[in-house]
């Protein structure tokens, strides 16, 4: 319980201000509209260091499918607690997008374009190519991987969590374009789920026949990612 509460509790104030920033940028009538992909990304960054702290004492602070597969497979994780962490992370994107829904209210309303609305919850390819966009995803959660495992499996002790939000920025910018860099199916899919679920005036559909891509890319990658390291550092 203790795990699941911990990954739950991250996992909503990652989504929650991650995917309030980009409906700030994004809805019509925010003060922060146009604030653009530097805020995007910076936001997001400081949203998961603030997810990890605010897990850090009762879990590992994963908040993320494809690290705790990433771990498993290395054998750095408990496979036991997989259903608690999973169930955790999924449960705390639907929670933290539900939250992102009622904070802005108002403006899903006056905001006119579905894909925009869309794109508040979920991550979609700036070029559709199904083949780039699930390499994209896959390198993305490979670089995120890697880098943990050199932080240790302790990654949510001390000032760490800084670090993981840095690593977490520098993909976004290096790498994120191409596909808004989920690197996370929890991210994805929750509040893609919620964007189908909740009564948003003038919403599309959540575009489901690319939900797979970020959801199968960050796996293979988280996994291969902390192969990698492992296979290199030992």
């Amino acid at each position: 319980m203790q795990a699941f509460l911990g990954e739950f509790i991250g996992t909503t104030v990652l989504i929650l201000l991650g995917t309030g920033v980009v409906a700030g940028v994004s809805l019509k009538g925010s003060y922060a509209k146009e604030g653009g992909w530097n805020s995007v990304v910076l936001a997001w960054a400081i949203a998961v260091a603030m997810g990890v702290f605010a897990a850090g004492k009762l879990s590992d602070a994963h908040l993320n499918p494809a690290v705790t597969f990433g771990m498993w497979a290395a054998g750095k994780f408990d496979g036991n607690l997989l259903p608690a962490y999973l169930g955790g992370q999924f449960a705390g994107a639907m929670l933290g997008a539900l939250l992102t829904y009622l904070h802005y209210y108002p403006h899903w309303r006056a905001t006119e374009d579905a894909n925009t609305k869309l794109g508040v919850f979920c991550t979609s390819p700036a070029i559709p190519h199904t083949a780039a966009n699930l390499f994209s995803e896959f390198l993305g959660t490979f670089i995120l991987l890697f880098g943990l495992s050199a932080l240790g499996s302790d990654f949510a002790s001390g000032l760490k969590p800084l670090v993981v939000g840095a690593l977490v920025a520098v993909i976004g910018f290096a790498l994120g374009g191409t596909t808004g860099w989920a690197i996370n199916p929890a991210r994805d899919l929750g509040p893609r789920i919620m964007h189908a679920l909740l009564p948003i005036p003038g919403k599309r559909d959540a575009n489901w026949a690319y939900a797979w891509v970020p959801v199968v890319g960050p796996i293979l990658g988280g996994i291969c990612g902390a192969l990698a390291y492992q296979f290199m550092v030992g």
